[in-house]
């Protein structure tokens, strides 16, 4: 089995030594590099480029989160920190996962993971997402989503007991959904499959809401409704 390198970007001597000592317990990966601030390992992945990094996003004189965005090519990346408020920043980047501090070798290993699988991507764990909304962070379940309505840079997550307006579009948070359970019918809206009601003509019905059929979307639509 090939392994996954890995490097640790990480300023806290005691973090460093709980993330070498979790990564040793992975026989998938290999530590290639330890460093302590952005900029130790912006050298370092010059000469010694990684499949993955452990990233703190609060580091001194730049952040992990604008560290990795100013990499032309940058590697998967799971995201340290002890503040969980930082969680949606992740989103702006397709982050693999995201861990608290402190965190169990079991969140690790689960985040470890999550690098390869069909739907990783952001913070979607199997059963929920997190969205900011109202400088709140929310956790979601994907089975409480009735069906999501892009507007712009924005969308409307459209739930049983209410309606979060997150500062996202429909194609972002669409990446962070199992493509398993949800499926764009329109380029404005993005269904939960177990919410539909029943079909009529170019709409499909759910929670008693007439959504449009895109007509890019509906042969692909129909098939996934076949499955």
């Amino acid at each position: 089995m090939k392994k996954i390198t890995c490097m640790i970007v990480e300023d806290e001597p005691v973090s460093q030594e709980i993330l070498k000592r979790y990564i040793a317990d992975c026989p998938q990966l290999q530590l290639v590099a330890v460093c302590s601030n952005a900029l130790e390992a912006n050298e370092k992945l010059r000469t010694d480029p990684v499949d993955l990094m452990f990233l703190d996003i609060t580091m001194p004189k730049i952040s992990g989160l604008d560290f990795y965005k100013s990499l032309s090519a940058p590697p998967d990346v799971i995201f340290t920190t002890a503040y969980p408020e930082y969680a949606v920043t992740g989103f702006e980047v397709n982050a693999v996962d995201y861990l608290v501090k402190p965190f169990p070798f079991d969140r690790f290993l689960k985040a470890v993971n999550r690098l390869h699988a069909p739907e990783a991507s952001g913070f979607a764990s199997p059963g929920f997402i997190l969205l900011q909304a109202d400088k709140k962070m929310h956790k979601v379940n994907f089975d409480d989503i009735f069906f999501i309505e892009g507007m712009g840079d924005y969308v409307k997550v459209h739930m049983a007991d209410k309606t979060l307006v997150i500062h996202y579009t429909l194609q972002k948070i669409q990446e962070q959904l199992p493509a398993s359970k949800f499926f764009r019918v329109h380029k404005s809206y993005l269904i939960s499959l177990s919410r539909i009601d029943y079909l009529e003509g170019n709409m499909v019905i759910v929670n008693k809401t007439q959504i449009p059929i895109g007509q890019t979307y509906r042969s692909d639509f129909l098939s996934a409704l076949q499955k």
